[in-house]
Parts: structure tokens; C-alpha cells; sequence
């Protein structure tokens, strides 16, 4: 009896030690994302985009030699589900937690794994708290901040559009409008003469902003841009009605309204630009991109549906380059890399991450024009300056 009982366990011993040796030539990256709800839309473009890098990364040899195993668990658009979904792709052994797309979803997961002492990286939020502020020193996203983006489009406007008189219409309804705005606030006292000479708000859900406009048309001349800070769904019956109205001016907006799904319901819409880390349109500068967006559409089935898709693939790249320069996957020590990345480029725009701020505070931009309804690539731009962290913290 003793001897049936030791070959047993020598036999539970074996599996276990062949389960560890299989184990060790793997690398744990652990996505606690929308499987559900609304935030699925956002979060899974973005998620595809990460598996994409990944799947090459694996057919490349892997990361330090070993290949790199995905799991994931399901935040159902909810926060106590989200905590819950990081402490499951924690238990699965995740060095690397991926988070929703948004900060207040993609917090609870990323708390987890900071407790837990793992990198978590935001799919693509553009909030300031989703890094150290809001999470904690082995926080990170791969993305811009909405402030990038209202300081881009008053710049290059200024420089290209000459745009000298700017009104600001603002969408209260969530924090990324009002990053847009901060950033536009931030970028025009450094515009030499260029002057602020209207500023409105308006909730998302409002079915007519007919007021706003009525100030607009009652300037003494219209504004040489008009800084819209706003999303989807509002971002439509706002534009229609600016345009119905007869107001020709420029239109700038943030890369939230990027994507040709909702043109239609905006027919023959000209003189409207937004900022987008790579084109989905076919004419990316970088022809890599465009090749991506191929390689998207075969993977996936559909074509990018905006600019959202893009940081997915550069956390990934920006991650796995940090793991090799550091020979582990130590969350202290690939920190210290990434950290260290000045500059660092990806197939959508140079990153840069220090020991102050785990987000982008200044990047490149395509500008997309909509021109008669059809959205393309006019132009590409970097701010001059970079947003200093102090004032994105009192935002």
C-alpha cells in the first residue's frame, strides 16, 4: 500500500515539475478588459491591435526566448468586475496586466496588479491619472493625453490655418472633453495675437445647442476656428448643427470624433480636422501603417474603426522592447527602462516615458481633414513644447 501510494505521488510530483518546466518557458500577459458592455467597444479594437504585436513577437522567438501566453478576464463595463478581472489574470500568473480603455474602468484592474507589484499598462487612455497619479509607479499608457490634443490643433491652426480668433465650445459630459479643452487653454496665451474671442459649454445629450450658436453668429465676424471639445455620441448633432447654421469656420476637435462611421449622418461635411496617431484611411505617411491596417482587417475581419486601435500595438512594442533591454520581466526593473525611453520609436509615433509622468504629454500627430465627406491625411504635427506635468496635475 505505501509503495502504491509513493509511485502516486511521485507521479503527482512529475506532472508538476513538467508543468513548471512547461510554465517556465512562457511569459504571462494578462488582459482584464471588456469582454461586455459598452466599454467592449473601445476596449477590443484596441485589444486586437495588442494581440496582433504579440502573435509577431511569438513568431519572431518569443520574448527572452520564451513565448508569451495570453489570458484574460471579463470587466463587464464594471468597476467591482474590473478589480475583480485583475486579480484573475493575476492568479494566472500575469506579468504584464492590460486595462480598459478608459481610466475610471480601467482603474480597479490596474490597482490590483500595482498591489501586486506588476506593470499594467491602459489600453488607451488619455486621462493623466491613468499612470502614477491615479494608479501608481508601475502604471503606463501607451497613448496621448487629450491635452496633447487640444495644445496640437491650436498650434498647427495657428501656424497652417492662420487662425488668429478662436472660440471654445466645450462638452462638459466627461473629463477627456475637458482634457481637450485644458490643452487648447495651456497652448493659446503662447500664441502670439492669437485671442479667445468666445467660450460656450454644452452637455452631450443636449437634443440643440441653438444658444451657443446664436453667440457665435453674433460676433462681429466669424471666429478663424472654432475649438469643439467634444465625443460621441453628441459630437454629431453638435457639428450638424454648427454647419446648419451657416458657421463655415474651421472645426477642431479631438481624437475621439476620428473614424468615417458617423460621416454620414454629417453629409458633405468640409473644413473639419482632428488629430490621430496613424490614419485608418489608407494614407498614413508610414506605409508600415497601412500595411498594419491590412494585416487588421485579415486578422479581425474589419478595417480600424479610428485611431483608438493603434495604442493596443504600441503598448505591447513598448513593453516587450523594455523586458529585453532589462533581461527579465522584474516590474521594478522593466520600469526603469521604460522610463528611460526618450523618443522611442513606434510604428505609430515616437514614445516618450520618464520618472514624472507614464503618458505622452507631447506627440506626433497626423491631422485628418474631412473634405466633402471624406477624411484623409493633410498634415502631421508636434507640439513645441511639451505640457508640463504640474499643469496637467492641476487639470
Amino acid at each position: 500500500m505505501n509503495r502504491v501510494k509513493t509511485l502516486a505521488l511521485a507521479a503527482v510530483f512529475g506532472t508538476l515539475i513538467a508543468q513548471t518546466a512547461w510554465a517556465a518557458d512562457e511569459i504571462v500577459v494578462g488582459f482584464a478588459t471588456a469582454e461586455s458592455g459598452f466599454m467592449q467597444a473601445y476596449d477590443k479594437p484596441a485589444q486586437d491591435a495588442a494581440l496582433i504585436r504579440i502573435d509577431e513577437i511569438n513568431k519572431a522567438g518569443g520574448l527572452l526566448g520564451k513565448q508569451i501566453k495570453v489570458v484574460t478576464a471579463d470587466t463587464k463595463t464594471d468597476r467591482a468586475e474590473g478589480a475583480k478581472a485583475g486579480l484573475e489574470v493575476l492568479d494566472k500568473g500575469a506579468e504584464l496586466v492590460i486595462v480598459s480603455c478608459d481610466y475610471d474602468f480601467g482603474a480597479p484592474a490596474a490597482l490590483a496588479a500595482e498591489a501586486a507589484g506588476k506593470v499594467s499598462f491602459f489600453l488607451c487612455a488619455e486621462s493623466i491619472k491613468a499612470g502614477i497619479p491615479g494608479v501608481g509607479p508601475h502604471s503606463f499608457s501607451s497613448s496621448v493625453l487629450a491635452a496633447v490634443q487640444g495644445a496640437t490643433m491650436a498650434e498647427w491652426a495657428y501656424n497652417k490655418k492662420n487662425a488668429r480668433k478662436f472660440y471654445r465650445l466645450l462638452d462638459t459630459w466627461t473629463v477627456y472633453n475637458k482634457g481637450i479643452c485644458d490643452g487648447f487653454d495651456w497652448q493659446l496665451p503662447r500664441l502670439k495675437d492669437a485671442e479667445l474671442v468666445g467660450s460656450d459649454t454644452f452637455k452631450n445629450e443636449d437634443a440643440s445647442i441653438a444658444s451657443q450658436i446664436s453667440r457665435i453668429k453674433a460676433l462681429p465676424q466669424e471666429p478663424d476656428a472654432i475649438m469643439l471639445c467634444t465625443m460621441m455620441p453628441g459630437a454629431v448633432s453638435a457639428i450638424k448643427q454648427i454647419r446648419a447654421a451657416g458657421i463655415k469656420a474651421p472645426i477642431l476637435n479631438g481624437s475621439g470624433v476620428d473614424g468615417s462611421y458617423w460621416l454620414s449622418a454629417v453629409p458633405d461635411l468640409s473644413n473639419f480636422y482632428v488629430p490621430a496617431q496613424g490614419s485608418i484611411y489608407g494614407d498614413d505617411p508610414n506605409p508600415k501603417v497601412n500595411e498594419f491596417n491590412k494585416k487588421y482587417k485579415e486578422v479581425t475581419g474589419g478595417d480600424p474603426s479610428s485611431q483608438y486601435v493603434y495604442p493596443g500595438y504600441v503598448l505591447i512594442d513598448v513593453w516587450a522592447k523594455a523586458v529585453e533591454r532589462a533581461k527579465t520581466t522584474d516590474a521594478d526593473a522593466v520600469v526603469a527602462e521604460l522610463e528611460k525611453m526618450k523618443d522611442e520609436p513606434t510604428l505609430f509615433g515616437p514614445r516618450t516615458f520618464t520618472n514624472e509622468i507614464h503618458h505622452q504629454n507631447k506627440g506626433r500627430y497626423l491631422i485628418i481633414e474631412t473634405n466633402n465627406g471624406k477624411p484623409a491625411v493633410v498634415d502631421q504635427w508636434t507640439i513645441s513644447e511639451a505640457i508640463p506635468v504640474a499643469d496637467l496635475l492641476k487639470q
